[in-house]
């Protein structure tokens, strides 16, 4: 149901939340959660209405904020992580793309079985480019989601790979670097207090010698971090990650490693004595994002160099006070694989191509929305299909569009069938939280994050929906 105005929603707030000279206050919580809550997630993603759409996101923020959902900074965790304090967990960074709310919800309702409370929400940039999920839109419905279940504490939202596109880079370094800064300000706005930047795309191999070789990555790495400290909220202290090998590209090197950070934090210190850098970082250890289709649509095998992983997460901690290594392209590799991550202490791992392709492979799913989601983009997208590549790994590699393109159909499957799909990810869910041991970390999170509350601001909501 959307709204068609905005005393519409005036009316159904009536005995369950007042908002009065600038403040929302709840009436009767449970009300909230089981009458409107819903509703109002719905409005803040799907209402043609920027007045509405932007009211409604501002309605879940306040009320996720009373409730004690609170967007925050890793940043604690992974400080006390660097020094030594605590190890032997991997916190899962988890990508939103489809049924962003149901998956949003069987990651909390983990959470709270497992008691764990080191775990990550994020979204990259290109994913919030072909999900249709800018920030403003994807932070309320990760909130709705953990007041919907209940969840109490800090709440991770992350930007992942904010990235530099090297082409577009060298065509136009000030176009290039003013969109990724806005972007980070938006996200920011928003309320994701965890940006992992990704200036590894700009690393170039030709360069007579590794320094050189990383240059722009850590000289624009250094310059994106500043924009991210700029616009910090007052309290807070954004957890920002680098990374020295793009995805999908040649392993890492300590000599890289070590030429990124000596450098990258010299270059910072020099901008702006005393700032703080970065609290983790990514490194390429053999996967690819979304594993690598075969002709008939299953996912190779990947030969992943624990020995680099273990090494280059050991030097960053000892050597320069980081959480740790991030592995990226994780989702689709054997399950008897995961439980060697929080073993070697990599810090985080990134996980979302899984998620995507248990939707789409649901038995709950509509085999014929798929086949026109299918057809859709074999038509949309055909530019993108490469020489040889057969129609199976063509929709392996591009159905995550599919989310963005339908947007509102699968916002509009029936409930039913998108509480039995979530219950499926919430079994996924368990597994990664049991094999990462991310589970009885809340006491952990508690002692090393302090939630700083941020209200959310009426007109920049309704702006963002503009």
């Amino acid at each position: 149901m959307l709204f068609a105005s905005k005393d519409e929603i005036a009316t159904r707030l009536r005995g369950i939340a007042s908002h009065t000279n600038g403040h929302v206050k709840l009436e009767n919580a449970d009300r909230f959660r089981d009458e409107l809550l819903d509703t109002l997630v719905e409005n803040a993603v799907l209402n043609p209405e920027p007045e509405i759409k932007g009211f409604t996101r501002y309605l879940i923020k306040s009320a996720a904020l009373e409730l004690g959902a609170v967007s925050a900074s890793i940043q604690g965790l992974y400080e006390a992580r660097g020094r030594g304090e605590c190890g032997g967990f991997t916190v899962p960074a988890l990508n939103i793309r489809g049924l962003p709310y149901e998956l949003s919800r069987a990651i909390f309702r983990t959470a709270i079985k497992k008691n764990a409370g080191a775990f990550i929400f994020e979204i990259a940039k290109s994913e919030i480019g072909y999900t249709f999920q800018p920030p403003h839109e994807l932070a309320p419905v990760i909130l709705a989601a953990a007041v919907k279940e209940g969840f109490k504490g800090p709440v991770f939202i992350q930007g992942d790979h904010f990235q530099v596109s090297a082409k577009d880079y060298h065509a136009d370094r000030d176009k290039e670097l003013g969109a990724l800064k806005t972007l980070i300000r938006q996200a920011v706005s928003a309320g994701f207090y965890n940006i992992d930047i990704d200036t590894s795309t700009l690393v170039d191999l030709d360069q007579p010698n590794i320094v050189e070789e990383q240059r722009l990555n850590f000289e624009v790495g250094a310059e994106l971090t500043l924009v991210v400290r700029d616009c910090e909220p007052q309290g807070i202290t954004i957890s920002v990650g680098g990374e020295i090998g793009e995805v999908g590209k040649e392993n890492s090197t300590e000599e890289e490693l070590r030429a990124y950070m000596d450098n990258f934090n010299t270059t910072l210190e020099k901008a702006r004595p005393g700032a703080r850098g970065i609290s983790k970082i990514s490194i390429q250890t053999g996967t690819s994002h979304g594993g690598v289709p075969l002709p008939d649509g299953s996912v190779a095998e990947v030969a992943l160099d624990f020995d680099t992983l273990e090494k280059l997460s050991r030097i960053s901690r000892e050597d320069y006070g980081l959480s740790g290594a991030v592995q990226h392209g994780a989702s689709t590799l054997p399950p008897e694989m995961f439980s060697r991550f929080p073993e070697l202490e990599t810090a985080e791992i990134h996980l979302a191509t899984d998620f995507q392709n248990m939707v789409y492979e649901s038995r709950y799913f509509p085999a014929d929305f798929k086949q026109e989601i299918y057809a859709h983009l074999q038509t949309r997208f055909a530019n993108e299909k490469k020489a040889g590549q057969t129609d199976e790994q063509f929709i392996y590699k591009t159905r995550k569009k599919g989310f963005g393109e339908f947007k509102a159909r699968f916002w509009g499957l029936p409930l039913e069938m998108r509480t039995a799909i979530g219950h499926e990810l919430e079994g996924k869910m368990d597994f990664l939280f049991d094999k990462l041991n991310a589970g009885n970390t809340r006491d952990l999170v508690a002692k090393t994050v302090t939630p700083v509350p941020v209200p959310p601001n009426l007109q920049v909501e309704i702006e963002a929906c503009s």
